[in-house]
This record gives C-alpha cells, structure tokens and sequence, in this order.
C-alpha cells in the first residue's frame, strides 16, 4: 500500500521539497493513526524518513503537542520501519536499513513481516510501481495547488488500471481516494 498527502495538483513535496504545505487538523491525524496500526512495517524511502525521524521521536517531550499528535508519536516508535537508502550511514528508532533493491527485497519483508506494508515515499514507491508490486495507491487530497515538486504518480510506460475503492471525506477540507488494481 502507497499513502501519501497530496495535493489537487498531484505533489507528495513543493518545489523546495518540503512538505510545509500540508495543513494537519486533528480529525485527519486521527485518521492516519488508526491508519498506522493496521501496518506490520513501514518502507521508508531516506527523504521521507530524514523529513520524519527529527522529530517524532522525541515529539513526547514538545509540551504543546496535542493527545493525536502523540498517539502518532508513540505509534510511529513502535511499528517497525524498513529505510531503503544507499547513502545513509545508520538509522534509528526501530528502523533497519536496507541497502538492496527494493523490488528484490520485498519478497523477503512480506515473508518476514505477518500483515500489510506500507510504503512512504514517492521515489521508493516508483520502483515498486513499475513492478508491479503496489496493490493499493492512497492519496489523501489537500486543497492546495504546488504547480510544481515531486508527483505522487511516477513517469510509467503503461496504464495502471484501478478500481476506487473507498472516498471520504476527512474533515472540512481533505479527501481521501483509495484505489486498488483491478
């Protein structure tokens, strides 16, 4: 499964590859909470984890950080989380690096792993896109034009035909798409 915070416009980060754009209010944390504990491990490209790890894990001590918010926290320490990257030295926080292909790898962690994976990040999701290996593409929809960063939908040769298979509504201002292969 793919997830990403996106806008109408198709970006998962700005021209500047942030991600300062997206606008959390509780309802939508909440629902990437219960989102989370659904997943036995987390695939984490090395941007998105570098754009995570400096400050989830030692979101407790923030003293304005709301119930959701460290729910989140506490979530994202406990749930195992895979680092795909060839230029990282280490990583922590119960991650464990990979440094091999990602398609070649995949086998392996689903052997390894009981339940689904999700996937963060869009580099990493491209080469498990184009083969073939992402049954479930969700995109929480912001309402936000970029006009231009790093796309949700990498470049692909061929069609990917998808049946939509859930949308709500999030709050008052975001919209969740979830498509599966047909």
């Amino acid at each position: 499964m793919y997830l990403m915070n996106v806008s109408l416009d198709g970006y998962v980060e700005d021209r500047a590859g942030t991600l300062e754009w997206t606008g959390m209010d509780e309802e939508l944390h909440q629902w990437f909470n219960d989102d989370m504990r659904r997943y036995a491990a987390m695939l984490y490209g090395r941007r998105l984890y570098e754009t995570m790890v400096p400050y989830w894990p030692m979101a407790a001590s923030d003293p304005d950080i709301s119930e959701v918010e460290l729910e989140f926290a506490r979530l994202f320490l406990d749930k195992p989380k895979i680092v795909f990257s060839s230029t990282l030295e280490s990583v922590d926080w119960n991650s464990r690096l990979v440094r091999g292909d990602v398609a070649a790898e995949l086998p392996k962690l689903r052997e390894e792993f009981a339940g689904d994976l999700s996937v963060a990040g869009p580099s990493l999701a491209a080469g498990l896109i184009a083969n073939g290996l992402v049954d479930e593409f969700k995109l929480v929809v912001h309402p936000v034009i970029l006009g231009g960063g790093k796309r949700y939908w990498p470049e692909h040769d061929q069609p990917l035909d998808l049946e939509l298979v859930e949308e709500r509504r999030l709050g008052s201002r975001f919209l969740l798409l979830d498509y599966r292969r047909r």
